[in-house]
C-alpha cells in the first residue's frame, strides 16, 4: 500500500487512543533506522511497526511525539526536503508535506528533536518511549530528562515517571480494525496463490531454490513489497529442521517438501505452511503422518473462538498429535503419560501458533498476571501443528525423515474462526488433484 492509499484519519484516531491510554505525559516513538548491508549499500528499508501503526509514515529518519492531556497533539520530526539527496535516493515528504498528507498537528525537521522535546517535557508527569529497545535512545531520553531538571530553579518540573510505551501499543495492536483485516486478507490471498504456484512447480530433479523463486515472483507481481520472513523450502529430511533456509537441495521423487512462506503487504504479514509430495501422490506413511497433523490443526481451530483461552488450541493439537505418535509407534505408554511426561516433544517441540499482524510474531503478551490471555474477536493468529520425525534407530524405517507442518492464518470471531488463508490447498485430495492437473497439462 502506497502513501496515497493511506488514511490519515485512521492513524490520527490511533494516536488519540494512545494519548487517552497514557493519561497524561509525552511519548516519543522513533521509526527504525536504515541498516548497512555491506560497505556503502543498505538493506531494503523497513519502518518500525509501532511507529507505522500510529503514523503510516514510511520514511526513515523520523520520530513521532504525542503530548497527552486535555488537548492532545501529535508532532512528527522528519528529514527536510533536499533536492540533491532526492536526486540520488528518491522523494521526501519534508516536514510540511508530511503534516499535510499524514494529518499531524505539527511537524519539524529531525534536527530540532532534542531541543523541542526538552521543552515539551516541562511540567509533564511522565515520559513514554520504547525503554531498553536501543541503548542510544535510552541515553538520549536521559539527556532530555536532565535538561528539564536543569531548569528546576525556574520552576519547571521534570517527569517523575518513565514508562515503556510498547506495552500500551501492544494492547492496541492485538485487535485488528477493518482496515488491517482488509490488508491481511489481501496478503493472505497473495500468499495462498504463491503456494499453489509452488505446488505446481515442484518436480523430481528440481531444486528447493526454484520453488523459492516461484514464491518470490508471485509475491512481487501481486504488489507485495517483501516476503514477511525468508521462505523455508525444505525437501525430504530438511523439513525436520524447523528454521531451514538454505533452500539449495535437490527435490527427489517419493519425498515431501515443506514450504513455510508468506508475503508482507503494506507492512502486514501473512504466514502459511504447506507440505506436499514432490511427485503426484503421498506415500502411505507420508499420508498417515499428514492426516494426523491435519486432524491436529482442525482440533486446534475448533478452539479458536472468542472467550477461549490462548492455550486451548495448543492443548487440543498436542492431544491429537500425541495420540497419533502412539499409533505410529513413535512413543510408548498411555496417552496421559505421553502428555504428562511431554515425551511428544521429541517430535513436536514448538507452540501451535502466534499472533500475526505488522510483525510475523506480532505484538502482544500471551499471558497476563500468570493466566493465558482470553481470545477476543478481531485477534489474528496462526495455527501450525507439525510432526518432525528425524531418522533414528528406534523410529520405524518408513517414517524416517518425514517432516510435516500445516499452517493457516485465522481471525477470531464469536463462533468458528475465519481461515483467511483457506485458498491454499490443504487436503490430501486437493493437493494430489493439483499435482495430477500439472501432469496432465504437461502431457
Amino acid at each position: 500500500m502506497k502513501p496515497n492509499d493511506l488514511d490519515p484519519v485512521l492513524h490520527g484516531a490511533r494516536r488519540a487512543r494512545l494519548a487517552q491510554a497514557m493519561q497524561g505525559g509525552v511519548t516519543v516513538i522513533p521509526t527504525a533506522p536504515e541498516r548497512i548491508r555491506n560497505r556503502d549499500t543498505h538493506y531494503p528499508y523497513r519502518f518500525d511497526s509501532h511507529f507505522y501503526y500510529l503514523t503510516g509514515f514510511p520514511e526513515p529518519g523520523a520520530v513521532l511525539v504525542i503530548v497527552a492531556g486535555a488537548q492532545p497533539k501529535s508532532l512528527l520530526f522528519c528529514r527536510e526536503k533536499n533536492e540533491e539527496r532526492e536526486t540520488w535516493d528518491g522523494f521526501r515528504f519534508g516536514p510540511q508535506g508530511a503534516r499535510e498528507r499524514f494529518g499531524f498537528d505539527e511537524s519539524y525537521p529531525i534536527a530540532e528533536l532534542d531541543t523541542r522535546i526538552a521543552e515539551l517535557l516541562g511540567d509533564q508527569p511522565a515520559l513514554y518511549y520504547p525503554v531498553g529497545a536501543d541503548a542510544a535512545w535510552d541515553a538520549r531520553a536521559m539527556s532530555w530528562l536532565n535538561a528539564v531538571r536543569a531548569r528546576a530553579r525556574s520552576g519547571t518540573g521534570a517527569p517523575e515517571r518513565v514508562h515503556d510505551v510498547r506495552a500500551l501499543i501492544d494492547e492496541m495492536r492485538l485487535v485488528k480494525d477493518a482496515h488491517e483485516l482488509g490488508v491481511m486478507r489481501r496478503a493472505a490471498s497473495i500468499s495462498a496463490g504463491a503456494h499453489r504456484r509452488a505446488i505446481r512447480a515442484a518436480r523430481p530433479g528440481g531444486f528447493e531454490f526454484e520453488l523459492e523463486a516461484e514464491l518470490l515472483h508471485e509475491f512481487r507481481r501481486n504488489g507485495a513489497e517483501f516476503p514477511a520472513y525468508w521462505p523455508i523450502v525444505a525437501g525430504g529430511a530438511n523439513a525436520c529442521v524447523l528454521h531451514y533456509v538454505s533452500n539449495d537441495a535437490a527435490l527427489r521423487a517419493g519425498e515431501l517438501v515443506l514450504i513455510d512462506a508468506g508475503c508482507e503487504l503494506a507492512g502486514y504479514a501473512s504466514d502459511i505452511t504447506r507440505t506436499f509430495p514432490v511427485s503426484e501422490r503421498f506415500t502411505p506413511a507420508q499420508r498417515e503422518v499428514y492426516e494426523i497433523v491435519l486432524a491436529a490443526q482442525a482440533a486446534a481451530m475448533d478452539k479458536v473462538r472468542a472467550g477461549n483461552a490462548w492455550n486451548e488450541p495448543h492443548d487440543a493439537a498436542v492431544r491429537v498429535l500425541a495420540r497419533g505418535m502412539l499409533d505410529l509407534k513413535l512413543v510408548s505408554g498411555s496417552l496421559d503419560e505421553v502428555l504428562e511426561k511431554e515425551t511428544y516433544k521429541r517430535f513436536y517441540m514448538h507452540r501451535t501458533g502466534h499472533w500475526l499482524g505488522l510483525d510475523v510474531h506480532d505484538a502482544g503478551d500471551y499471558k497476563r498476571a500468570g493466566k493465558w490471555r482470553t481470545l477476543t474477536r478481531g485477534m489474528v493468529l496462526t495455527v501450525e501443528p507439525g510432526l518432525y520425525i528425524r531418522a533414528a534407530d528406534d523410529v520405524p524405517h518408513a517414517l524416517r525423515g518425514i517432516g510435516v507442518r500445516i499452517e493457516d492464518d485465522v481471525l477470531v470471531t464469536e463462533g468458528a474462526c475465519e481461515v483467511i488463508t483457506a485458498a491454499a490447498p490443504k487436503s490430501v485430495a486437493d493437493i494430489e488433484a493439483l499435482k495430477r492437473e500439472v501432469t496432465r497439462n504437461a502431457g
